[in-house]
């Protein structure tokens, strides 16, 4: 019996929750689809099933995450998380309110809370902020995927859902839990099914997960499951972290499809150290030769050291993109080149691999055909180093666009090297101590 299965909207996302359970000692490793659950490791407490519904129309991203639940629940799986991005990521048709209608449904929950505060992302009277500021007046009202132009989020999510949406004020939840049960259970008694909950730090979240520890679904952001697992592991020990996963021998590349500002600093910072290929999308769009000259002028380099190749852009290079193509054409080429070139690199040896954006690293993770990863415990490189095992094993770390600092792709790099090289000592170790007893 599994305590938690997560269904994140998207593999970054999915990510950071597994990371951040396993700081917790909760072994959480992450499956990119319902097949790689079978054969999860006895010590598995929780799994996170990593998807890329977050853009897809509300009918697949309902049917996705259908599929999902239904195969956790098939494993007696005691919670349903759904994990969202903390800016409250979505289209005005959804995916959120959709998906947790369905899950709703399939759990039998009577309601559901919605959570999304986490690292700077606070809600208060049902409202967003990003740090000092509302959500419409953040750099994601910008998004050239899913702009958000409103701060509120009961507003948000009643445009999305048919059933009535409502607020679970700080107020309130500063009374304790049976206050907050109860005004719970006499706002569903009248027909409120789905409330925003108000938290503006931990121990709001904390409050909230007393709520939803007995609850059959609840959703949100990164933080919300580390307090449920605080909860349901009272008294437990936390092992000791592991800060290095298996070794993943071969070239290494960094892939970038964001094009947040902090992804743009990352990429200027590592082109400064690195050879850096740019990808100009509507050039690429009238040349059938792109993917070739990318992976050609990769194989001339990897040798030397690691390489990159970014459609990454600034805010007019976007807008140009999407004025030549179209905002979904242009993020359409962009995963579609970069998957070929996955694939690509992957031929020619390329088995370090690390990837900005979160469908960007859906659409490589796809493309490798991995199934199962394990998950290194939360630290600085924000939660996304993994590794897929097998007698030919990759490493990869992901990230979010507006995740980690200047030197992020230097720094996951070095710790991919970091597990070869201690792998070449174990070795060397091993081979020592073994001459010396003949």
């Amino acid at each position: 019996m599994l305590e938690l299965g997560v269904i994140a909207d998207d593999l970054t996302g999915g990510m950071m929750v597994a990371s951040l359970l396993e700081r917790e000692g909760v072994a959480c490793p992450l499956v990119t689809s319902t097949q790689g659950l079978a054969g999860l490791d006895e010590d598995a407490e929780a799994v996170v099933v990593g998807r890329k519904i977050r853009l897809l129309p509300p009918e697949d991203a309902v049917d996705d995450a259908r599929r999902s639940a239904e195969a956790l629940l098939a494993r007696r799986t005691k919670r349903i998380y759904y994990k969202y991005s903390a800016l409250f990521m979505s289209t005005e048709r959804g995916n959120i309110g959709p998906v947790s209608e369905c899950l709703m449904a399939l759990t039998g929950a009577d309601e559901v809370l919605f959570c999304p505060t986490w690292r700077g992302a606070t809600v208060y009277l049902g409202r967003l902020f990003v740090n000092d500021v509302m959500l419409h007046e953040s750099g994601a009202s910008r998004d050239p995927a899913t702009p958000m132009t409103n701060s509120n989020l009961l507003q948000v999510l009643q445009a999305q859902s048919q059933v009535r949406v409502g607020l679970l004020p700080l107020r309130v939840l500063h009374r304790g839990k049976p206050a907050a049960e109860a005004f719970l259970a006499e706002q569903a008694s009248g027909g409120t099914c789905f409330f925003i909950a108000d938290a503006i730090e931990s121990g709001d979240v904390d409050r909230i997960a007393e709520l939803a520890v007995d609850s059959p679904l609840s959703t949100g952001a990164d933080w919300l499951p580390i307090y449920l697992a605080r909860n349901w592991r009272q008294g437990q020990e936390k092992p000791e972290p592991r800060t290095l996963l298996p070794p993943a021998p071969g070239y290494q590349a960094v892939l970038s499809g964001s094009c947040s500002p902090n992804t743009n600093r990352q990429i200027r910072a590592f082109e400064r150290q690195h050879p850096l290929f740019k990808v100009d999308l509507p050039q690429a769009a009238g040349d059938s030769s792109t993917v070739d000259r990318i992976v050609g002028w990769a194989a001339d380099r990897l040798e030397q050291g690691p390489v990159g190749i970014a459609t990454t852009t600034d805010h007019n290079g976007v807008e140009r993109a999407q004025g030549a193509l179209g905002r979904q054409g242009a993020a359409d080429l962009a995963e579609d080149l970069l998957g070929r070139v996955t694939r690509r690199l992957y031929e020619i040896g390329v088995r370090k691999f690390v990837v900005a954006g979160g469908e960007t690293s859906g659409t490589v993770i796809d493309t490798l055909g991995i199934d199962r990863l394990r998950v290194s415990p939360f630290d600085y490189l924000g939660g996304g180093y993994c590794h897929a095992a097998g007698p030919d094993p990759i490493s990869l770390v992901t990230k979010a666009g507006g995740a980690g600092e200047e030197d992020f792709f230097d720094a996951a790099l070095r710790r991919m090297r970091e597990a070869d090289a201690a792998e070449e000592q174990d070795i060397d170790g091993r081979r020592e101590y073994g001459n010396g007893h003949i």
